[in-house]
């Protein structure tokens, strides 16, 4: 084993790794709130530069042998890279937002952008991984962090419920995953993802079938497709916002990645068998966060449902078992990142003179006359979301339309399709409050600038000017895909 070449394919984890121990130190030390900042925004800084790092690596086109490392128990190909920017990304857009918040609520504290860098590197462990030892090192180590992270605000009753509930169905799932992993290396006498697709060529036993249903049970968990999408709005809502932020974006690329790679690499020859586990859990996923979101009245249990419809159309993608899916999966994911921190951004935006978070629909009622540019950017995020025409959404929409149908997937695509136009129903009453509604005048507190920039960007970014990155997005997302299947 060349380790020099092993630790430079590393290098973003043992670069996020070294400054979170740092960090950590000085969370340790610096107990003051402008401590906790600095350590705030270097923590942002250090994901962006780990950002930066992994970005060679998908424009290299790295694959194969070439981004092999310590045995093969980690790859870092270009498949991952595309993975790791979005998350790092994300986990440095959540961390912008929190310390604004946290100190309306009680104070900041270091310890937290210490835990989403931990956080980010089970992530890049999970979508690098190439066996299912790397695969739940890399799940734990994110898991534990989130636990902890959902029930920071250890005063806010939500806070404390939302963190036990996760931390309960997380344990559930995990032993959903571990049976099914066992059983997969029962029947195949392997955990390598390659060894599992090589004893797998001729066939599935029922055996490896349960394994493979269990392990995929147990990912539908983390990325909250129906039927385990239930500690989604509870979640969602109880969590503190900048936290939800967190949940609703980084984790969700790093799960779906690692979906797409199990399914592939080590279960690509048996496709037909988790097509119809992954497609039922799409549809289901996209009829019933269409129907669900239709009554709420909480504008954060709205994006926890529309996160479980948005996860139905990632797998949709995934569902088509071909290259095209998979670059189509890709190029919603970069979309839904946006989208979804752009829509978390407006509700933490959304608080009355005395600083109080609102989150009832009907506080919205009238925003357009006396927060214009506020209600334009969550607008933004709402039409992008409903995948009305020019807005960015609706390219994810059609790219995974496309794949599917390409696929043979026409009755699927056109429920989803239905589906879709239902689920526009309850992002437009959100328009249509801020807009056509008499003003309710209780969004007047002041917004923190980082939240004004986020909003910004990311309302530019899910525009129409977003047609402007059509072109470089599906290419990236081409080679990113063709990689994956490379391997295999």
């Amino acid at each position: 084993m060349d380790w020099m070449q092993s630790l430079r394919l590393v290098a973003p984890e043992i670069f996020l790794s070294v400054s979170g121990l740092i960090l950590l130190l000085g969370a340790a030390w610096g107990q003051s709130r402008k401590d906790a900042r600095a350590i705030n925004w270097l923590a942002v800084l250090v994901l962006i530069g780990a950002a930066a790092m992994t970005l060679p690596t998908l424009l290299g086109q790295v694959s194969g042998a070439d981004a092999l490392a310590f045995d093969s128990l980690f790859s870092a190909d270009a498949f991952a890279a595309f993975a790791k920017v979005l998350i790092f990304l994300a986990c440095a857009a959540s961390l912008a937002l929190a310390p604004a918040f946290f100190e309306r609520h009680g104070g900041y504290r270091g310890e937290f952008p210490v835990l989403v860098i931990f956080a980010a590197i089970g992530m890049a462990m999970m979508v690098s991984s190439t066996n299912l030892l790397t695969l739940y090192v890399g799940l734990e180590l994110n898991s534990l962090a989130a636990y902890v992270l959902a029930a920071f605000l250890k005063a806010d009753e939500r806070s404390a419920e939302a963190g036990l509930k996760y931390f309960v169905l997380g344990a559930l799932a995990s032993g959903f995953l571990l049976f099914g992993m066992s059983l997969t290396y029962g029947f195949t006498g392997t955990i390598a993802y390659s060894g599992i697709a090589a004893a797998t060529e001729a066939g599935l036993s029922t055996g490896a079938l349960f394994g493979l249903t269990f392990m995929f049970a147990g990912l539908a968990f983390k990325v909250s497709a129906v039927p385990f999408h239930m500690w989604t709005p509870d979640v969602y809502e109880g969590a503190p916002t900048p936290v939800t932020t967190l949940f609703a974006s980084a984790p969700k690329v790093a799960a779906l990645a690692l979906f797409a790679r199990v399914a592939v690499e080590a279960f690509g020859s048996q496709s037909v068998a988790w097509q119809q586990i992954v497609l039922a859990a799409a549809i289901a996923s996209i009829v019933f966060g269409a129907l669900a979101a239709i009554w709420q009245t909480n504008i954060k249990r709205l994006l926890a449902y529309s996160s479980i419809n948005n996860v139905g159309f990632i797998l949709l993608g995934l569902a088509a078992a071909s290259v095209e899916g998979v670059s189509a999966m890709l190029v919603y994911l970069a979309i839904y990142v946006p989208m979804t921190i752009g829509g978390f951004v407006a509700v933490l935006m959304l608080r009355d003179e005395g600083g109080k978070q609102l989150e009832a629909i009907s506080d919205l009622a009238g925003l357009s006359r006396t927060r214009p540019l506020l209600a334009l950017g969550l607008g933004s995020v709402m039409f992008s979301m409903a995948g009305i025409p020019f807005f960015f959404g609706f390219w994810g929409k059609f790219v995974v339309f496309q794949a599917a149908v390409q696929s043979g997937l026409l009755i699927w695509a056109t429920i989803a399709a239905v589906s879709s136009v239902i689920g526009a129903f309850y992002y437009l009453k959100v328009v249509k409050v801020m807009y056509f509604d008499e003003p309710a005048g209780k969004v007047t507190g002041r917004s923190d600038m980082a939240h004004e920039w986020l909003l910004t960007i990311s309302a530019l970014f899910i525009s129409p000017l977003g047609w402007l990155f059509t072109k470089g997005l599906g290419a990236l997302a081409a080679i990113a895909a063709g990689v994956l299947f490379a391997a295999t």
